[in-house]
């Protein structure tokens, strides 16, 4: 691991030790601290999305797509300057705007969703902010290896990860006009990495198994999206302003983990090891 890692897993562990907290409390603090740092980007247009519903007006001058677009770049841009995101980072941050924005520009053509404000800063429809929120997935998972000193192990041949992927994203298009596969698509994800752990690094080294960490994810992607839907920046098909996104689409969430955590592993790939791993070792 570098030793920018080791080291800021050191102070920040070091620092809580010297609280009156317990050992078990330690590590919370220590969890819930390196997931809100991890998810910075995202957390930032989150709180974007939900600001700027509140205050925006229509006649200002600025539209309100404009400014998330505007908002977005600055970020980026500031994150990168200031070195709290690596170059490597922003590597799999373009990847998944590019992703991101193919998939936003198919979905609303065919009539999933749509962003029913106005803005100058849109390509077929779609404003240009949201292939950041794609990004922003995997910004928390590149910044996430590093805060967490993860570790993801045994992890399967990286031609099959790869292969589902590409299987799952192909899906999300194809469905529309051929049999969809999710089912089997969720199969393979438990097969493929059923033995497969992600271990991160507290206080001590803890893990999770690999699809578990998923789901979780899924949930949290969940969350992130009935912000979005109840902010009104973009709205399901037949959905109601404050209807809540149904619990399927955790479904989505999930199999678009296994593409965005790819995604990042084409960049990134010094976290994987094909052999199980031990703290130990």
């Amino acid at each position: 691991m570098a030793a920018m890692s080791t080291s800021s897993l050191r102070s920040d562990a070091a620092l809580l030790a010297q609280s009156p907290l317990p050992g078990w409390a330690q590590s919370v603090l220590l969890f819930l601290l390196r997931q809100a740092w991890a998810g910075l980007f995202a957390g930032i247009i989150l709180a974007a999305l939900l600001i700027t519903a509140q205050i925006w007006q229509e006649d200002w001058a600025l539209a309100r797509y404009d400014f998330l677009v505007l908002l977005a770049v600055s970020v980026q841009v500031l994150l990168i300057a200031t070195k709290l995101e690596s170059w490597d980072e922003a590597k799999v941050i373009l990847l998944f705007h590019l992703t991101g924005t193919v998939m936003e520009w198919f979905k609303v053509h065919a009539g999933s969703w749509s962003y029913p404000e106005p803005g100058v800063l849109k390509a077929f429809d779609v404003p240009l902010f949201t292939g950041f929120m794609y990004a922003s997935l995997g910004s928390y998972i590149a910044r996430a290896f590093r805060l967490f000193d993860a570790v993801i192990a045994p992890y399967p041949p990286f031609w099959a990860s790869v292969l589902l992927a590409v299987a799952i994203y192909v899906n999300f298009f194809a469905h529309h006009w051929l049999p969809d596969i999710r089912l089997g698509l969720f199969a393979a994800t438990l097969l493929l990495f059923a033995r497969t752990k992600m271990w991160f690094r507290l206080r001590d080294w803890h893990w999770m198994p690999f699809p578990l960490a998923a789901l979780l994810i899924a949930f949290a992607l969940w969350l992130a999206e009935n912000i979005g839907t109840l902010s009104g920046t973009w709205a399901y098909h037949g959905q109601a302003r404050l209807e809540l996104v149904s619990l399927a689409k955790m479904g989505s969430w999930y199999l678009l983990f296994f593409v965005s955590f790819t995604t990042v592993t084409l960049v990134q790939r010094q976290n994987l090891r094909r052999a199980p791993f031990s703290p130990a070792s």
